[in-house]
Parts: structure tokens; C-alpha cells; sequence
């Protein structure tokens, strides 16, 4: 019986210490700029012609990696801040679940070492644009940014765009025009996502001394800046538009979800509550996917 027990508490540990290494990649995240970068793969293959299955399944690979990788570094940086904030504390690293932490910093690196093998396999530019997504993500807004300057979601957002950018040059080998609108779409995309949740928890931003723009200014000037992002977000996913050779599938998705965040994002900005900027943070991921969902419907059809 004490060896059975043993088994199942072995067991549970390694499940325990598994999810723990899924977690503090924040595997969320991971598949919403995956999904980005799989929906300009579709539509560069819709432009350039058919891609072998190994590209494509190559490709998607890495990006899942660097993402995850990437994720897992920053999630080892941010440690000390993690734990002491109340959104954050009970995430792998200060709940105690990777331990000692150095361990969530190599499986990161071992992550996105891997992916760069895999983005190299696929072509030059996309690897460059792997290194470009850790950079930005880890070295501008995790290491250098984050703790100093209300402008690290927008000098360090750059890197979120890659993913996007990362696809399109995975099955092209080129960067064009509108990859790039769509990339600057998602740059745009995350101050509305970052500033509104850090709104909402700005007390526990301030506690740690991170300076996001709402916490080193007066709320309503922050969601000024918000909602200015806003406007060029959705004035972009018209451009994208006008860019490409699109149906109506992506025009009306693109005109109904941009109204929809304007909307909300007006009515915060007049409202200027905690609950109204959670509700604007909830809403911007579905806005994001579903513009790249109507992406891919569109070349599709």
C-alpha cells in the first residue's frame, strides 16, 4: 500500500511539475500570436502559391517555441515582481512550482534555441525575425523598459507584431507591404490590451513600482493615449485592407469589431471605472482573433 501511495504521489508530481513548465510559457498568449502568424501564412500561401507540408508545419513549430520561449525568460526576469503582486503571485516561479527559478530560465532558452534551429531550417528572414521577437520582448521591454519608462508597452510592443511578420516571411522569404500593416496592427493592438488591464490592477502596478502609463499619470489622460492607439488600430485594419486582395468577409469583420472597440473604448474613457477597463481588456483579444479569423475565412473563400 506505501509503495501504490508512493506511485500516485510520484505520479501527481510530475503532472504537478509538467503543467507547472506549460504554464510559465503563458500558453494564452502563445496561441493567440501563433494564431497571427498562422493566419499570414495562409494568406501569403494564398498569394504565392502552394507551400510544402514540412515548411508549414516547420514554421508553425518554431513560432510556437519562441513564443513559449520567450515567455518563459521574461516569467523568470519578472520573478521578484511577480510575487508580489496579487495577479501574479501565483504564477509557477513565486507560487513555488519551478524551483529554483533558474530552472524556468533554461527551459526558456532550451525553447528558443529549438525554435531557431527550426526557423532556420525555413528561410533566413523568418529566423531574423524569431531573434527580432526575442529582443524586443526580453532585451527592450522585459530587461530594459518595464521597470524605467511609462513607454515600454510602446517601445517594447514592437516585438508582438513579429509573430505576424514571422509568418508571412516563413512561406514568402520576403517582407512586403502588407505584412507589415498587419504586423503594426497588433503593435497597436497592445497598449489598448496592456494599459486597460493595468487600469484595473493599478494598484498592484504602482505596489511594485512598474511605471505603465496609467499608473505614473491621471487615469483619464492615460485612456487618451488609449484610445488615440485605438483609432490607428482600426484605421490600420482598413488600411490592411485596401493592401490586399480581400472579400467582404475581412472588410465587414474589420468595420463591425473596429466600431465595437471604439465604442468601448469611448464609453471608457467617459466612464473611467475599473470594471469598464476590465471589459475593455476582455474584449480586446476576441477582437484580435476575430480580425484574423475573418483573414483566413477571407482566402479561404
Amino acid at each position: 500500500m506505501d509503495i501504490e501511495s508512493t506511485i500516485n504521489k510520484s505520479r501527481g508530481g510530475l503532472g504537478t511539475t509538467a503543467l507547472a513548465y506549460i504554464e510559465v510559457t503563458k500558453p494564452r498568449s502563445v496561441v493567440l500570436l501563433v494564431f497571427t502568424a498562422l493566419a499570414t501564412m495562409m494568406v501569403a500561401a494564398a498569394v504565392s502559391g502552394p507551400v510544402p507540408v514540412f515548411q508549414l508545419a516547420a514554421a508553425t513549430a518554431a513560432v510556437t517555441l519562441a513564443c513559449a520561449g520567450a515567455n518563459a525568460v521574461s516569467c523568470y526576469i519578472d520573478r521578484d515582481l511577480d510575487a508580489s503582486m496579487t495577479r501574479t503571485r501565483k504564477r509557477p516561479i513565486p507560487d513555488g512550482r519551478i524551483n529554483p527559478p533558474v530552472r524556468a530560465l533554461y527551459w526558456g532558452l532550451f525553447l528558443f534555441v529549438s525554435s531557431l534551429i527550426l526557423g532556420w531550417m525555413v528561410n533566413p528572414i523568418a529566423f531574423a525575425c524569431l531573434w527580432g521577437g526575442m529582443i524586443g520582448y526580453v532585451g527592450i521591454y522585459s530587461l530594459w523598459l518595464k521597470r524605467r519608462s511609462s513607454w515600454n508597452i510602446i517601445l517594447g510592443g514592437f516585438s508582438g507584431g513579429l509573430p505576424a511578420l514571422f509568418g508571412w516571411t516563413a512561406v514568402t522569404g520576403k517582407v512586403d507591404l502588407l505584412p507589415l500593416l498587419i504586423a503594426a496592427l497588433v503593435v497597436l493592438w497592445i497598449p489598448n490590451h496592456i494599459w486597460s488591464l493595468a487600469i484595473f490592477f493599478k494598484e498592484d502596478y504602482a505596489k511594485v513600482k512598474v511605471p505603465m502609463l496609467p499608473v505614473v499619470c491621471e487615469t483619464r489622460k492615460a485612456l487618451h493615449c488609449l484610445l488615440c492607439t485605438v483609432i490607428l488600430m482600426v484605421l490600420f485594419s482598413i488600411l490592411i485592407y485596401f493592401a490586399g486582395s480581400w472579400g467582404m468577409v475581412y472588410l465587414a469583420t474589420a468595420v463591425i469589431t473596429g466600431l465595437a472597440a471604439l465604442g468601448l473604448s469611448v464609453y471608457v474613457y467617459l466612464q473611467p471605472t475599473p470594471r469598464n477597463a476590465w471589459v475593455l481588456f476582455k474584449f480586446s483579444s476576441p477582437y484580435l482573433f476575430l480580425l484574423f479569423l475573418s483573414m483566413m475565412i477571407d482566402v479561404w473563400l
